[in-house]
């Protein structure tokens, strides 16, 4: 098995190591009243970002599978990963570990670089020539502009998008139980 498999295969627990970390650390955290409108905030925007992608990719939808080109796909070919990583951000900074964050974002961008690297080559194989022409046209994870037609925030998908994307608010249980023990402990 390649390295670059490996990865793709492990993703969900490499990218994770900060987040692991971040549970059970309580020094250096930042006390501020706004952690938590500020991390939740950023937390679901990156739930909507995951959820708009999925409207178009339906992954998790149990529909064909085409390539995809519409909604946040014309911006970055990477939506679900991009969505991903800023709940974790959100989470870190739910964590109040403010000077983590540049740590999960840069660990994060490293692990799905590798994956989307893996992805890449299997996307090719598969769609060939309009695969190559999107991967040209397309940044990988910035957008170059944001033209704000055609974005498909809703369509047929919306509903069976957020349901299939619920599982991302389990995440936020070990922020909700560090807070929680940090106001026992305080006691």
């Amino acid at each position: 098995m390649s390295a670059w498999k490996l990865v793709y295969l492990l993703r969900g627990f490499l990218v994770a190591v900060p987040l692991v970390f971040a549970t059970f650390w309580f020094r250096g955290q930042t006390e501020n009243a706004y952690i938590w409108p500020v991390g939740l905030c950023v937390f679901f925007i990156g739930m909507a970002i995951r959820v708009w992608a999925q409207q178009h990719l339906r992954y998790r939808l149990k529909v064909h599978k085409d390539l995809t080109l519409a909604g946040p796909y014309q911006f970055v070919r990477n939506p679900v990963y991009v969505g991903t990583i800023i709940i974790f951000l959100g989470m870190t900074i739910l964590f109040k570990l403010l000077w983590l964050v540049p740590i999960t974002l840069v660990w994060s961008a490293a692990v799905y670089s590798f994956v989307v690297h893996y992805e890449e080559m299997h996307l090719l194989a598969r769609y060939g020539e309009p695969y190559q022409k999107f991967m040209s046209d397309i940044p990988r994870w910035i957008p170059r502009s944001l033209h704000l037609k055609n974005l498909g925030l809703k369509n047929e998908n919306f509903t069976a998008s957020v349901i299939a994307e619920l599982h991302c608010l389990l995440y936020l249980l070990p922020c909700i139980l560090k807070q929680a023990m940090s106001i026992w402990f305080k006691h």
